[in-house]
């Protein structure tokens, strides 16, 4: 039975959004329906409409909550050189997406509905995420232009992910590679020796 509360609405939002977390982080993605984010908080499902527009909004703002966690750690690193900092930005992705796999799936996980642009607060929240890596590959190697310095932090990035999403959900240990954090060093190092000789050609 809904509980009768005085709580506002920013008060039932960061209910929702923190009921909604510990669903996902304790069952999975599945568990995330307005019904059971309901029960939890002791609200009607029609409590929810009135702060989120409907479950694509709900899974969005939740996602971004996530990047936020994620980012927070990128930016609580101490200053060092490009190079250690790449590579200490994969290590801190490593393990945010292990200790909080769930909540991390969901963002690659989530589709909008069809026809529908992610908003742009979502977007700009992407591109924080990604801005500590790109800044430091601009810092490796001033002399490429900040186009290219994005492109390689992408390139980067998407093996960065590729691995741990492999070894994540066990299929990293099949190719015979069960060493993720070991898989990705290498190939963090290898890929920065490539890009830094290529600029000196």
């Amino acid at each position: 039975m809904a509980r009768r509360s005085q709580h506002t609405l920013p008060e039932i939002k960061a209910m929702v959004l923190q009921a909604a977390e510990t669903l996902v982080a304790e069952e999975g993605s599945k568990a995330l329906t307005m019904r059971n984010v309901a029960f939890e908080i002791g609200y009607t499902v029609g409590s929810i409409y009135m702060v989120f527009e409907n479950m694509n909004d709900l899974v969005l703002q939740l996602n971004a909550r996530t990047l936020d966690a994620l980012v927070e750690r990128f930016d609580s690193m101490p200053p060092q050189e490009p190079a250690e900092a790449i590579e200490a930005i994969a290590e801190i992705y490593l393990n945010f997406a292990g200790r909080h796999f769930n909540c991390w799936s969901l963002i690659f996980e989530h589709r909008q509905p069809e026809g529908g642009e992610l908003p742009d607060w979502y977007r700009e929240k992407i591109e924080r995420a990604f801005s500590r890596f790109e800044a430091e590959f601009q810092r490796l190697a001033a002399d490429r232009s900040e186009a290219q310095a994005k492109q390689a932090a992408r390139a980067l990035w998407g093996g960065i992910h590729g691995i741990c999403m492999l070894s994540l959900t066990g299929k990293f240990a099949a190719v015979g590679a069960d060493d993720m954090n070991a898989s990705v060093k290498l190939l963090v190092r290898h890929f920065l020796d490539s890009w830094r000789h290529q600029g000196r050609r």
